[in-house]
């Protein structure tokens, strides 16, 4: 019995452990297992990417060839464009954007069954789209914009439950949009635009987190559209350049009201505009030209091109109190429409051009008696391009004391221009003007002296008139403000008066076409400094002699004609050396039409006239050069735009976004220069096609500003020149990508040069470096007509060119303000640091506060210390620890970089040193506390020529 007992413990026993060797081994299997998935799935990924890799036709900058392979790195996480998962190490984001790939996209990429953003753009992927795609469901971010997909976009799209973000713009996509797509609730962002879907299903409207739709430039029928005003969440909606057609509908603003943005321009839209979009009270933007709508009421209205005509302004005035801009350009619109402007009291911008007005201006806005009292402000008239076919009224109220531009070109003025009056008054209730365009009218008589008493005059246009006799020689007074000048296709006779020449900050300057006589003065190398002349015409008159080598200096010379004359001699061979380097100049147009039809003019074959006295003068072409001319000076914008156009920017080349991307190899992060001053973009080096190499600053339109940043940039550097201040030569200017094409910068910055590794500059070359930088900014604060403050002077806005010239850059929050040093309100934006002091605890900016930058700028070239270095702390900052550096018992070397002032047994030691105590001194002038109490920055740039020039005589180098 015993033995019984035993044999079953025995047996019990042996059970037990048998079923923890089985339970141990399966534990290990099931780990193992685990393993095994683990690994395929990780594999799964890879293999999906090595087939994507494999459907690949064209890779030209070699990223993926070089970099998805396990010889460079064997997790395929590390992979450029992947992120993977932190729990599971999968794949969550592809993104290959800009990289210039082509191929097609297989059907294994649905593999990564992980992934939620997946993002292609700016690429030449082509084919249409594997249906596999669809299983990827945690999706929440589709980017194929710019590529070449076609076909019909697939009903599969509506497969991703979690998708927010769904691009397909700039593709070959066409037919109907799928509704399956509008089910996907979770949608905050749609674009579509520029393919060629047919139409908009009903579905849309359900969507209740739509925040974002781009539907522009597609060819969509129906009225389904409507659906989308029932979108409340909508921030931004853009149908632009649909021509659909019908009318608005009324209930727009019903549901809208979160509505930022609405572009509805470039339709076929009738009827009125809806009475209550003034109820959208987000609203920023809108876009309705070009269609053929009635207005109502709005606080800033654009609705040039369209039908509007009858009394349909009738009671603007009354019903839009704060109206401040008005362009109601190219209608049909006739005299006595406005009875009530004049009780919109806040306008300042009104441009009613291309019209059906046959009087000077509605008769109500001659019945303002005093416009100070009424806050009018007008700055900004334009009445051009309607059939006025009358005389410039004398008298006609107080309207122009604020105007800033009048434009009545192209109008069939007829007389004489007054030398009194409200309207164009040449007296000095006019000072502001800065813009005053009357050319291809039928003006006759002598050109008024009262006008060259407008001491604020930038641009002045008479040409294609009838005026007659002198130009007058007192220029004098413009020769500061004045920027463009063109008095061509007159009967003007006499030489041209000597004061001619000194206006040296002239850029434009066309006489063309009149009776001028006499020589060329040599005096011409005053003209603009001829560093800033950009196009030159003096084609058609009588002038003769020889051409002055003088013309030796037009370094920026863009557009040159003298054809037409009784010029003689032979062409200077400075000319010759300026037509093969245009390095710089793209639109470089000194030619063979330059020189045509003069009676004795010789010089290079190439210029097709003689090559010496006694040969055959070539035949004129005078039809061509007549042309250019002529496509010059009258092209005019059609776009409506706030600020007055410069004729600079219609010389521009124009660049579209392809040949950028082109030019960057889709800007390529290797291409990239670094961050957009202001954080508003990134700048990027590119080659255009003709091998020019620029800059090219695209702005990030996402964020705040950036947009409006981009135009006054664009509006600084267009209407300033300076040797020392960046150029522009073109910007990309599109709905959604804005740009900056500028001159390229080969040395970087001056905070690259002060704290490389790898290079250092010498005391001299900062000296120069600084005192460019004195010359741009006295350039801003007192020649400019308009004193310019920079508001952000500070060591990497300061570019230096191939020769170490420095350019001071960026212009995004410039200001311009009234006069010297008074003071304007605003928002900060500067660098901390570089500050002054006012501008972050009063808001308020002037020229003197680039004054304290500057001081600061200075300090940190020759210290190599920054205003925020971490060694000031408490009370001690960089200005306290410059002034005690200058004590009679310390020592000016402990605080200078190192680079500069090595040793005491340098033999020009004390010379360094004396100058580096004058410097020093400047720079705490320049940054004092009180703007009252700091220099100006042209009585700084006279100071550091003078540091320099002593510094070079006690180093026995002033003649180097």
């Amino acid at each position: 019995m015993e033995r019984s007992h035993l044999l079953l413990s025995r047996m019990l026993s042996m059970i037990h452990c048998l079923c923890y060797i089985y339970m141990m081994i399966m534990a290990n299997y099931l780990t193992v297992g685990a393993l095994v998935i683990a690994h395929t799935n990780f594999s799964t990924d890879q293999f999906a990417l090595l087939t994507l890799k494999a459907h690949i036709t064209s890779d030209p900058q070699n990223i993926l060839t070089a970099n998805w392979s396990f010889a460079f790195n064997s997790n395929i996480c590390n992979w450029v464009g992947l992120t993977c998962g932190a729990r599971h190490h999968r794949v969550t984001a592809l993104n290959l954007s800009f990289m210039g790939l082509a191929g097609v996209i297989p059907p294994h990429l649905c593999n990564l069954s992980f992934l939620v953003e997946l993002g292609l753009t700016n690429n030449f992927f082509n084919g249409p789209l594997p249906q596999e795609l669809s299983r990827l469901r945690r999706l929440k971010g589709i980017d194929f914009q710019y590529n070449n997909f076609t076909g019909t976009i697939p009903s599969w799209f509506g497969s991703f439950p979690k998708l927010q973000t769904f691009i397909l713009r700039a593709n070959g996509f066409f037919g109907f949009i799928p509704a399956a797509i509008f089910n996907l609730s979770a949608l905050e962002r749609i674009n579509l635009s520029r393919n060629q879907p047919s139409e908009l299903p009903n579905e849309i409207g359900s969507l209740g987190q739509l925040e974002e739709l781009f539907v522009q430039y597609n060819a969509l029928k129906g009225y389904a559209f409507v659906h989308v005003l029932n979108i409340s969440s909508l921030t931004t909606f853009t149908l632009f350049g649909n021509y659909k057609s019908g009318n608005l509908p009324d209930n727009i603003c019903e549901h809208l009201l979160k509505l930022r943005e609405i572009l509805l321009g470039f339709n076929n839209f009738r009827g009125s505009i809806p009475k209550n979009l003034g109820n959208l009270t987000y609203l920023s933007n809108i876009f309705l030209h070009d269609n053929s709508l009635e207005v109502n009421k709005f606080g800033e209205i654009t609705l040039s091109s369209n039908q509007l005509s009858g009394g349909l302004l009738a009671n603007i005035g009354l019903n839009v109190p704060n109206l401040e801009f008005l362009y109601v350009a190219r209608n049909n619109l006739v005299a006595g429409l406005l009875p009530n402007l004049s009780n919109a009291s806040k306008l300042r911008e009104l441009d009613m051009s291309v019209n059906s007005f046959t009087e000077f201006l509605p008769i109500t806005l001659y019945s303002l008696k005093n416009l100070e009292y009424l806050n009018l402000n007008l700055t900004r008239l334009s009445l051009a391009e309607n059939p006025l076919n009358t005389t410039i009224p004398a008298s006609r109220g107080n309207i122009s004391t604020s105007l800033v531009t009048v434009d009545l070109s192209i109008s069939n003025i007829k007389g004489n221009i007054p030398l009194s009056g409200a309207i164009l008054t040449l007296t000095p209730r006019l000072q502001n003007l800065q813009v005053l365009y009357l050319n291809d009218n039928e003006l006759r008589g002598h050109i008024p002296y009262e006008l060259y008493q407008l001491n604020n005059l930038a641009e002045l246009r008479l040409d294609g008139n009838q005026l007659s006799g002198s130009i007058i020689s007192c220029l004098g007074t413009l020769s500061v403000a004045l920027r463009s000048l063109s008095l061509g296709s007159n009967l003007l006779t006499s030489k041209i008066p000597s004061s001619l020449w000194e206006l040296k900050y002239i850029s434009y300057l066309n006489l063309s076409s009149n009776s001028l006589v006499g020589p060329l003065s040599k005096d011409i190398r005053n003209l603009g400094g001829l560093l800033n002349m950009i196009n030159f015409s003096l084609a058609n008159s009588k002038l003769e002699g020889r051409i002055p080598s003088s013309f030796e200096t037009m370094l920026s010379l863009d557009f040159l004609d003298l054809s037409k004359n009784n010029l003689s001699g032979e062409i200077p061979k400075s000319l010759e050396a300026l037509l093969r380097n245009s390095k710089w100049r793209a639109f470089w147009k000194l030619s063979v039409d330059s020189f045509v039809s003069n009676g004795a003019l010789y010089g290079a074959s190439q210029l097709c006239v003689p090559w010496c006295k006694n040969r055959t003068k070539v035949k004129p072409n005078w039809r061509k050069a007549k042309h250019i001319i002529s496509g010059v000076i009258s092209k005019r914008n059609v776009e409506v735009v706030r600020e007055t156009t410069s004729l600079h920017q219609v010389l521009w080349i124009r660049v579209s976004h392809l040949e950028l991307l082109k030019a960057t190899n889709g800007f390529h992060e290797s291409n990239l220069l670094g961050t957009g001053e202001g954080g508003f973009g990134l700048v990027y080096k590119g080659t255009l096609s003709d091998g020019i190499d620029i800059a090219i600053k695209v702005f990030n339109l996402q964020l705040e500003g950036a947009s409006k940043s981009f135009d006054k940039e664009c509006e600084m550097l267009s209407n300033i020149r300076h040797q020392n201040l960046i150029k522009i030569i073109s910007c990309c200017d599109e709905l959604d990508f804005k740009a900056l094409i500028l001159q390229l910068m080969p040395n970087g910055s001056l905070e690259n040069w002060l704290y490389s590794p790898y290079r250092s500059l010498t005391i001299l070359q900062r000296l120069d470096i600084m005192k460019d930088v004195a010359l741009a900014l006295e350039y801003l604060h007192h020649v400019y007509s308009i004193p310019i403050v920079h508001y952000d002077v500070k060591p990497s806005n300061i570019l230096l060119d191939d020769d170490m010239v420095a350019h001071v850059a960026d212009f995004g929050i410039a200001r311009l303000i009234g006069g010297g040093d008074s003071m304007t309100e605003t928002i900060t934006l500067a660098t901390v640091g570089y500050m002054a002091p006012e501008f972050g605890m009063e808001g308020s900016i002037s020229t003197r506060g680039d004054v304290y930058s500057f001081g600061i700028v200075l300090m940190e070239t020759f210290t190599k210390r920054k205003p925020t270095d971490e060694m000031f702390v408490g009370e001690m900052d960089l200005k306290q620890w410059i002034a005690d550096s200058l004590f009679p018992d310390a020592a000016t070397g402990e605080v200078v970089n190192v680079d500069i002032l090595r040793a005491e047994e340098d033999s020009d030691f004390m010379s360094k040193k004396d100058c580096l105590s004058s410097i020093m001194r400047l720079a705490l002038a320049c940054s004092a506390a009180l703007p009252g109490e700091r220099i100006n920055m042209k009585d700084a740039a006279i100071t550091l020529t003078k540091i320099k020039t002593k510094y070079l005589k006690d180093c026995g180098e002033v003649n180097s």
